[in-house]
């Protein structure tokens, strides 16, 4: 790894992946490190991501092997450690979706009846994060970041974890920014999941109904951070393939608005400004 300071530190990257190693997570083994310089010597977790290896056939075994390892981590939780997944960090990322995606993407300046209407959305979605229990968060648990290995799935990109709710790295999992499941299977994992923590007496809600709408309204608000982020990537770094994903993300934020009463005005929103976005090539 070359991450040349002071743009890159190693040093989240280095606690980071001890924790996950104690707590029995496959990561890369740090064999030297010159953190002044930026620099660490890794051992080689593979060439095969799971977004690569997964399939119709291979993602319940996948998908077990993930959610196996997500609990270990999520048992090792202790207060003190990682940083908290706080208020003011989940409305920076969720003031990154008008922004960014709005705003400079879309074209749309949002005028005060629908600020409002955004608002409310905004502070549903802050207090059911905040209202769950915390554990340790990979913060982007996906199937980019999981590597084919053995033990498996060998875990990369942890350095930004925090402390913070207990559904967000599985919704991370199954709503992914580059792959699809229909919502049958995504229903069926989430349950795995739920009783695999219930049986590690993980604090989830005894309720799996109420699991699942904090599983839900969490995804939602990692959605429109994606979309912003998505944005940024384009127009302040110049990187434009990301922008080819952000329909897959308005598809899960519709369909979560569509299922709770509660969510409706972004769904009057989306149905708003999807008509312009149709001006500028996305069909969604």
């Amino acid at each position: 790894m070359d991450a040349p300071p002071p743009q890159e530190d190693c040093r989240p990257f280095v606690a980071i992946a001890r924790l996950m190693a104690e707590a029995g997570v496959h990561v890369p083994q740090i064999l030297a490190q010159d953190l002044e310089r930026g620099f660490l010597l890794l051992s080689d977790l593979g060439t095969t991501t799971y977004l690569e290896a997964l399939n119709g056939d291979s993602a319940d075994a996948l998908f077990g092997d993930a959610l196996d390892a997500l609990i270990r981590w999520q048992l090792a939780s202790r207060p003190g450690i990682l940083p908290l997944y706080d208020e003011p960090l989940l409305r920076r990322e969720l003031d990154l979706f008008p922004t960014w995606y709005l705003q400079r993407h879309l074209g749309v300046e949002l005028d005060a009846a629908q600020r409002s209407e955004l608002e409310t959305v905004f502070r549903l979605l802050v207090s059911s994060a905040l209202a769950q229990p915390r554990v340790f968060v990979h913060r982007d648990y996906m199937p980019r970041n999981l590597m084919l290995s053995d033990p498996n799935p060998g875990v990369l990109d942890f350095q930004d974890a925090v402390l913070g709710p207990i559904s967000y790295d599985v919704v991370s999992l199954f709503r992914d920014a580059f792959i699809s499941w229909e919502e049958a299977r995504v229903l069926d994992w989430t349950i795995r999941y739920w009783e695999k923590a219930r049986a590690a007496h993980l604090p989830v809600r005894q309720d799996f109904a109420e699991f699942y709408r904090e599983f839900e309204w969490m995804g939602l608000q990692r959605h429109l951070k994606v979309l912003g982020i998505f944005a940024r990537i384009r127009y302040r770094d110049g990187k434009a393939d990301y922008l080819e994903d952000t329909p897959r993300f308005v598809g899960y934020a519709r369909a979560c608005c569509v299922r709770y009463a509660a969510l409706t005005p972004l769904l009057g929103l989306f149905d708003r400004f999807e008509r312009r976005a149709a001006t500028v090539g996305y069909n969604f």
